[in-house]
């Protein structure tokens, strides 16, 4: 049976998305490589007052808020370890090495310009470039040409976009995804095709229901793919097959599930809440205002269908 060191690393973000890094020091396994600031909890710790602790101890820096993001489990030669990375988004003070390591400021968007890094940190890069804000087209509401307007009035506002439109044809939800995508690809955008389970040319990914999620034994071959899921299981076959992220609902009441009774933000945090290692968003009945509350209890973000074209 695997003993587990249980550790927690900061991912300390600054307002326009750049992310911190500091380098092992001396005398520690992997010195001079780069990671999350972070270390063990001590006996009777939580994660978050181990966390306060190291990034107090290694940087002088006192976190005034902070919130659970990803799990990672990860075997090194020396140690098996249960890697929890929460988000700090505020904090007092400078950074300084108070253990003779140093330190860098990381782009939010483009390469690293720091080398080697620690190999229990890398898949966390990738969780980094997704944005707080999902949105889900509902076109067959709308109508094509309202969402289409939307997006192009604020391309940037729209950074990853999956289309779903179950009752549509095929070539109609393509076709759609395709003008998306020409839409906001020149900021960045992606665009994820819901109900494929293949690549489409020309689209980033697939986003797959929970049924065929669960119908799966290895990942879709698509650059992103994501999932809907509503249970305990279903997150675990999601972690399973490497994807990269899911959505999880429904938190509050709406119209897409009526009369069934929603998550809650409490359910939700017990099935989140920062213990899987692709991030999750928050979905059903989410506006904008909900995004404090989504992230402290675990989510990535939050997926709005309706709020996002309103």
């Amino acid at each position: 049976m695997t003993k587990w060191v249980d550790v927690v690393a900061g991912v300390l973000l600054a307002p326009n998305g750049d992310f911190f890094l500091s380098s092992r020091p001396q005398g520690k396994p992997y010195a001079g490589y780069w990671e999350f600031p972070g270390g063990k909890l001590e006996a009777g710790e939580t994660p978050y007052q181990a966390l306060v602790r190291e990034l107090d101890e290694e940087l002088g820096l006192t976190v005034e808020e902070a919130t659970p993001w990803l799990t990672q489990h990860f075997h090194y030669e020396h140690a098996s370890v249960r890697l929890s990375f929460w988000r700090v988004t505020r904090w007092q003070g400078q950074p300084q090495a108070r253990e003779g390591q140093t330190w860098a400021w990381q782009p939010a968007a483009g390469a690293l310009n720091v080398a080697p890094v620690l190999p229990a940190n890398t898949p966390v890069f990738r969780a980094l470039s997704l944005p707080a804000t999902l949105a889900l087209t509902c076109a067959s509401e709308t109508g094509a040409a309202a969402i289409l307007a939307r997006i192009g009035a604020d391309p940037a506002a729209f950074p990853l976009v999956v289309v779903r439109e179950p009752g549509w044809a095929d070539v109609d939800r393509v076709q759609l995804a395709h003008e998306i995508r020409a839409l906001i690809a020149g900021s960045g955008g992606r665009v994820l095709l819901a109900g494929a389970t293949t690549p489409v040319a020309g689209l980033d990914g697939v986003h797959l229901t929970a049924a065929q999620l669960m119908a799966l034994d290895t990942r879709p071959a698509a650059d992103w793919a994501g999932a809907s899921v509503h249970r305990q299981e279903e997150l675990e076959q999601a972690a399973r097959l490497g994807l990269d992220y899911v959505m999880l609902g429904h938190v509050m009441p709406t119209p897409s599930h009526p009369g069934v009774p929603p998550l809650g933000w409490s359910r939700f945090a017990g099935l989140a809440g920062g213990r899987w290692p692709m991030p999750v968003y928050a979905l059903g009945g989410m506006q904008p205002q909900d995004m404090q509350a989504a992230q402290a209890h675990g989510a990535h973000g939050i997926a709005m269908m309706r709020g996002a074209w309103q």
